[in-house]
């Protein structure tokens, strides 16, 4: 069974969900591939942040977003040793419509954009439809070959394949794009536990003591907590109990509650990798976020700029996908275009590893470095730079006009 479209994207993740519903709006013909069932996975990124917030606006979903059950987060520091907080980013200090990140679980989000690209008739979402390989033409990639859940394999020609599918990318992979990998010092494992009511409220606020590093994350009535540890050390073989007292030892707050945290099949590992693409396109192909750059998640801002990617995309290609299949010159585009802030963003988190991260878990250290910390005790508006970086980014991209929309109701 071959059937056709203008352009196929692998992946439903914010990326591919963004991409879809702004090339569906330009009218081109879009069908996005989603291996899963649903969005619904645990511990994904869930930060939206103020360019982002700002991107749902000129969609016309911002109200609709606003009412999706969220906190936010408007500052982010360090608890010094004098008791105090050193804030190092002060969104506050932004001028954006929306100075803050939004924590919302991340299958809302998806919801939402699939909900909105489904009312447009060029936009076709499959679910439970994984790729298994890529169709040729000479050199050309030409499509995709796809395997349902019902197990019905099928063909689909495509005008431009979207690789969208995250830092384990197989498109890329078959297309023969290798990226270059940078080393990170850690890992992260995911866990949840309860929060008491007004508990850091608006604050992020990373935890570094004995060796050891974690970033809590508040959210509605719980914390999601990213628990870094030296890369290749084996949490599960230590077990729960040993688990439980690395978390009391840096976040000591939390000894009333790491017993909710019943075995490690409740903390969930990530792979940190940092990673970047030479080359994002081959002739009838793009990769894009993840897949083009895996981010560290430093800062947590891989999101924004997958995001930013999905805009850029959208606003160089529509045109030439509207006439038929871009050139290897109007997919190049888009690396010319988002290069310089993905090297400046993955830069900045590579010294991050090595001046705070790697310093912390060999020992050396329990708070960011002393000089930095004079540095914003003496000049606070210097928080303005990392919330700049953090909220916004080097290089903001804007809704092309033909995406724009008036803004919706949240009860349509």
């Amino acid at each position: 069974m071959t059937e056709h479209t203008g352009c196929v994207i692998v992946g439903g993740g914010p990326a591919g969900m963004v991409a879809g519903l702004l090339l569906a709006r330009a009218g081109v013909e879009v069908t996005v591939l989603e291996k899963h069932a649903d969005f619904l996975r645990d511990f994904r990124g869930d930060t939206v942040h103020p360019s982002t917030l700002g991107m749902l606006d000129e969609l016309g979903l911002g109200e609709k977003f606003n009412a999706l059950p969220h906190t936010e987060v408007g500052a982010a520091g360090f608890p010094t040793e004098d008791g105090g907080i050193m804030k190092i980013a002060d969104l506050s200090l932004l001028n954006v419509p929306h100075p803050y990140i939004a924590m919302v679980p991340q299958w809302d989000f998806l919801d939402l954009l699939a909900e909105s690209a489904q009312k447009e008739p060029t936009f076709t979402l499959r679910l439970e439809t994984q790729m298994t390989g890529l169709l040729r033409s000479g050199r050309r990639i030409a499509g995709v070959r796809y395997r349902t859940a019902e197990g019905t394999e099928g063909e689909l020609e495509a005008d431009l394949v979207l690789a969208a599918d995250g830092r384990w990318s197989q498109t890329r992979g078959w297309a023969g794009l290798d990226p270059r990998e940078y080393e990170t010092p850690f890992d992260a494992w995911w866990f949840r536990i309860s929060r008491h009511e007004g508990e850091t409220e608006g604050m992020l606020m990373p935890r570094m003591r004995k060796r050891r590093f974690a970033v809590p994350l508040p959210r509605k009535g719980y914390y999601q907590i990213a628990y870094l540890a030296p890369k290749g050390e084996d949490l599960r073989a230590a077990g729960i109990e040993h688990f439980r007292q690395n978390i009391v030892d840096v976040c000591p707050e939390f000894a009333d509650r790491t017993h909710e945290l019943e075995s490690m099949d409740d903390v969930k590992f990530l792979e940190v990798r940092l990673n970047r693409l030479h080359r994002w396109h081959v002739d009838g192909l793009l990769c894009i976020g993840d897949a083009a750059h895996a981010m560290s998640p430093v800062g947590g801002v891989g999101i924004n700029l997958a995001v930013q990617d999905a805009v850029a995309t959208a606003r160089l290609l529509a045109d030439a996908l509207r006439r038929g299949r871009p050139t290897t010159t109007e997919l190049a585009t888009v690396r010319s275009r988002r290069l310089l802030p993905t090297i400046a963003v993955q830069s900045l988190q590579r010294m991050l590893h090595r001046g705070v991260m790697r310093p912390v878990m060999a020992g050396r250290r329990n708070q960011p470095p002393p000089v930095l910390v004079a540095l914003f005790a003496r000049f606070p508006k210097l928080a303005y730079l990392p919330a700049r970086l953090l909220g916004v980014g080097f290089r903001p991209e804007q809704v092309p006009s033909f995406a724009r929309r008036p803004m919706e109701p949240a009860g349509r």
